[in-house]
């Protein structure tokens, strides 16, 4: 066992450890900077999703808005409460301005992977569509890179399949524990059996209960932190001017100063938004859009949703209150948030917070579920793998729960994402020429006047993509009598 440890641990500092970080780093600015700076470019188009105008016409498929949710759901969990608290205590109030950075470049990251996966999906019988990078590789590469594909998918559903479920049943049973004193068993129970009803409804059914859970645990807890911010809005000039000081390395919050909160912010923020890592992209590929940059620039939006607000309610909920002493350790992680929740609202906030974990963490289920069902569809479509997971996938959100001891079992999951994310990464490298162009017809098709941009099959006929995804009609993007400006 120790051995196997070992190994996975090599495989832990060759990808988090030496090179990921400033290879995620790097590519965002490349990708920020060769698109146009696009994520600045069409963020105020981004809330258009938002507005419910974005239906499709055929009532199986699944929406802009229910695939941004689902995405919102996988990324938002843990990171946004105990990941900000352990970046803040590690790396000083400075991480947060490195979160905030990484956020803004991790952004143009997620539009050109997501807008890959979009390009490369596939049709289902059901009306839905399956994609992501596995596929992105296979039709965007060729068959002579099948080899790389797989290997994307064995870490996928390792990490965010296998490992991660686990970790999020052992979350929530520890907070029901500990603030409600609710036995382990009982919450495993509950959880496992919540987590089958949904799983076992297929994307629908998963697409439905985000579009339900991510909105009521989200805008629960960004109101909990205005309520905060509004009762101490004389404080925030001095927070806003530490973190930056901090960040820059003006003052010194924790040892290793400014090299400190580059890195616990740069680390903690691509844990919370995943840009990049490849994950989003599966969830992404299911929307029914007339054009991919259409959800890249909606999943591009998440990342803004995760890091720039959620996790910058954690941040302000910490430094405006008195629990947090810089240099000092004693308190850390989720209980860092709540007990500064505490001292903020009183004693009932702490149960709040046992809510919105519950929350993020079931919604971080569901996502990983579906990430790993999909990934399993790359290697196989048979039904009875695929009711195999879905049983292997309840069981380990019950062990999870009821044996804390157990989630170190999965000590792989880490490593397994790194692999992933680097594979992503490579893939996304090689394509980049491919985002460029979709891209630049969308761009093309605004600067004509259409408002709604859809993708021509015909101007990308040198490409794999399956025509039965994209038709090209689009009834209601007819070009105006003058053009029109982004919206």
């Amino acid at each position: 066992m120790e051995t196997i440890e070992s190994f996975f641990g090599v495989i832990g500092d060759l990808t988090w450890g030496w090179a990921l970080i400033p290879f995620l780093v790097v590519l965002g600015l490349f990708f920020t900077i060769a698109s146009g700076f696009v994520q600045f470019k069409y963020f105020t188009r981004m809330f258009r999703v938002l507005k419910g105008d974005n239906q499709s016409a055929d009532p199986n498929a699944i929406t802009a808005r229910e695939a941004l949710l689902l995405s919102v759901g996988g990324r938002v969990g843990g990171g946004n409460i105990a990941g900000v608290a352990v970046a803040i205590t590690l790396g000083g109030p400075g991480a947060v301005f490195w979160m905030w950075a990484i956020a803004i470049v991790g952004m143009a990251t997620s539009l050109v992977e997501c807008s890959l996966a979009q390009l490369f999906k596939e049709p289902e019988k059901d009306g839905t569509f399956r994609g992501g990078p596995a596929r992105m590789i296979l039709h965007g590469l060729g068959s002579d890179y099948r080899w790389l594909a797989i290997l994307y998918a064995i870490s996928l559903i390792a990490a965010f399949g296998i490992g991660f479920p686990a970790f999020q049943g052992n979350t929530v049973a520890g907070a029901a524990a500990d603030s409600l004193g609710i036995d382990r068993i009982i919450t495993g129970v509950l959880l496992a059996a919540g987590t089958g009803f949904i799983v076992y409804g297929g994307i629908h059914r998963i697409a439905k209960a985000c579009d339900v859970i991510v909105p009521i645990m989200a805008l629960g807890y960004i109101a909990l932190a205005l309520i905060v911010i509004i009762t101490n809005l004389d404080g925030i000039p001095a927070v806003i001017g530490t973190i930056i000081a901090n960040a820059f390395g003006f003052e010194e919050a924790v040892s290793g100063g400014m090299g400190a909160a580059i890195a616990q912010g740069l680390r903690r923020g691509l844990f919370s938004n995943e840009a990049g890592l490849g994950s989003a992209p599966n969830v992404a590929a299911t929307a029914d859009v007339r054009h991919p940059i259409s959800q890249g620039i909606t999943q591009s939006f998440s990342v803004f949703i995760d890091t720039i607000i959620i996790c910058s309610c954690t941040a302000f909920v910490i430094l405006l209150g008195d629990v947090y002493v810089a240099g000092a350790q004693d308190i850390n992680g989720v209980a860092l948030t709540q007990q500064s929740l505490v001292s903020h609202l009183g004693s009932w906030a702490q149960y709040f917070l046992t809510g919105a974990v519950l929350l993020f963490a079931f919604s971080s289920i569901i996502y990983n579920y579906y990430l790993g069902e999909n990934a399993l569809t790359v290697m196989t479509r048979s039904t009875g793998a695929l009711h195999g997971f879905k049983l292997i996938l309840i069981g380990i959100v019950f062990l999870g729960a009821v044996a804390p001891a157990a989630t170190s079992v999965f000590f792989f999951s880490d490593p397994m994402m790194g692999i992933l994310a680097v594979v992503n990464l490579l893939a996304l490298t090689m394509l980049f020429p491919i985002a460029k162009r979709l891209i630049a017809d969308f761009a093309e098709q605004l600067d004509a006047g259409i408002k709604r941009p859809v993708l021509n099959p015909d101007k990308f006929a040198d490409l794999d993509i399956n025509r039965d995804a994209w038709t090209g009609k689009n009834p209601d993007a007819q070009p105006a009598s003058r053009p029109q400006p982004a919206e």
